[in-house]
């Protein structure tokens, strides 16, 4: 390999800065250009995600680029879901039974700061900021840019280009217009949209609620979701529908009166911990929620998609970073066995990595259901307390299908959906057929469970193969 080889980045979000990072420490001469401005010199935009669920597989891309330890430093630990019911009551729903596993809640601006500095300080790494794509010529890896600031326009090149530019992607278009390429793109919206709020941190400092769990407000229909920053304050999300039947929805909830008679009655202890919640509501915008898949995600062996741009999730298994991070991690693994051949590293790549993020974007719409209708359920609750006991007395043998995607980034998101769900559908069944009693040991309910989970995942196995 020529450590001369230009590459050209496009977009600095997270996937991208720690990409970035990664490959300059390979020796690659980067160019990182980004169409916002530089957001260590500007204010976080109100509404947008400000906070995100770091795991396993996001601190493993994180130590790969070195800044592991500097990123848990913006971390808060989150042990669980804290779940509320309608009358004030709560209910910790531990993410484990194993100790150490639990899930971090961390600043996205923060964070994001962090890869830019660190990728900045690289001497082989030049970063453009206001600077739009407008065009990709992908047989020649040259793009056209637009500033937004001089509205002059710039073209960049480089041996290849890498596209983390998100989910709305300027190079992920331009593979979809270009007509000698055979390209295919799914994007599936949900029903509902998201919409960001803050609960503020308590008089004189500290927290208002625990700031050791996420919390959910889960009502079937629609949920609200709270997770810790770290100057005292909460972000809040509602996750309702654009518009259904009740009284209640986005394109219903239209003043501050109907705002507030809606969370007086969905969510009342959340609303005594919000005390600008009728104007925040108004001031912050309504986001869509939305899955895209395509293929393929490489082009003449000199284009190359990443992260959201590839494979754009639903946030409901706290996965979007994550697999992004983890993109970096299974790039890095491919060029060490294909570096100095671009096509091949590419096709491999998208070989390994695209059935694993097509299984996580399915994931992320069935937790999507679990969380705002089946975690508040005795038999949810049960199937939960039965597995985390499990994970506690038996930590090497039993792992839940939240742990098996969230806290084991050495199996794959595949492999972690197909056994998670047949776990599920093991116990949930025992349990509704009352073939786990009281009297059984723990050892003989864990036996039952994977016997029963075998028996799926053989069912399972012979009607694919048919």
């Amino acid at each position: 390999m020529n450590n001369k080889e230009n590459i050209l980045i496009i977009g600095a979000g997270l996937c991208g800065s720690l990409l970035a990072l990664r490959l300059a420490q390979r020796g690659y001469q980067i160019t990182l250009v980004e169409k916002r401005p530089d957001l260590r010199k500007v204010t976080q935009d109100a509404g947008r995600s400000i906070n995100l669920a770091l795991s396993d597989r996001g601190l493993r891309g994180l130590r790969l680029g070195g800044v592991e330890e500097e990123a848990k430093k913006l971390c808060i630990p989150m042990y669980g879901r804290m779940i509320h019911d309608k009358d004030g009551n709560t209910f910790l729903s531990k993410y484990s039974g194993r100790e150490d596993e639990y899930i971090n809640s961390i600043s996205r601006p923060g964070l994001n700061i962090l890869l830019l500095n660190a990728a900045e300080a690289m001497p082989n790494v030049t970063i453009h900021f206001n600077q739009g794509c407008k065009k990709v010529d992908l047989e020649n890896a040259t793009a056209i840019f637009k500033d937004y600031s001089s509205g002059a326009e710039t073209i960049f090149s480089g041996d290849v280009i890498l596209g983390t530019d998100g989910a709305g992607s300027a190079v992920r278009k331009s593979m979809f217009r270009h007509k000698k390429f055979l390209f295919s793109f799914s994007q599936q919206w949900l029903t509902h949209g998201y919409k960001e709020l803050e609960i503020p941190p308590a008089e004189g400092g500290g927290y208002r609620t625990d700031k050791g769990a996420l919390h959910i407000w889960p009502r079937g229909k629609d949920m609200l979701i709270a997770l810790p920053n770290l100057d005292g304050s909460f972000t809040v999300t509602l996750f309702a529908p654009y518009d259904d039947d009740s009284d209640y929805c986005f394109n219903n909830l239209t003043t501050k009166e109907k705002v507030m008679e809606y969370f007086t009655k969905e969510f009342p202890d959340a609303v005594a911990l919000m005390p600008s919640l009728a104007e925040e509501f108004f001031e912050n915008p309504t986001g869509p929620l939305g899955t895209i898949k395509c293929s393929p995600w490489n082009c003449y062996g000199k284009t190359l998609l990443l992260g959201d741009a590839a494979h754009a999730v639903v946030p409901f298994y706290g996965q979007g970073m994550n697999a992004s991070f983890e993109d970096v991690i299974v790039l890095d693994e491919t060029l060490d066995k294909f570096e100095g051949d671009w096509k091949k590293v590419f096709k491999e790549y998208e070989k390994a990595r695209k059935k694993n993020t097509d299984a996580i974007a399915d994931l992320a719409v069935d937790n999507f259901y679990e969380m705002k209708e089946h975690t508040a359920s005795p038999l949810f609750q049960q199937k939960r307390k039965l597995e985390t006991a499990f994970e506690a007395e038996f930590p090497n043998e039993y792992f839940s299908k939240y742990s098996l995607v969230t806290f084991n980034e050495n199996i794959s998101y595949e492999e972690a959906m197909k056994r998670g769900r047949a776990q599920d559908k093991a116990i949930l069944n025992l349990i509704h057929d009352g073939n786990i009693t009281n009297s059984m040991s723990l050892r003989d309910k864990l036996e039952l469970v994977k016997t029963e989970t075998e028996a799926i995942l053989h069912d399972d196995s012979v009607i694919k193969n048919l």
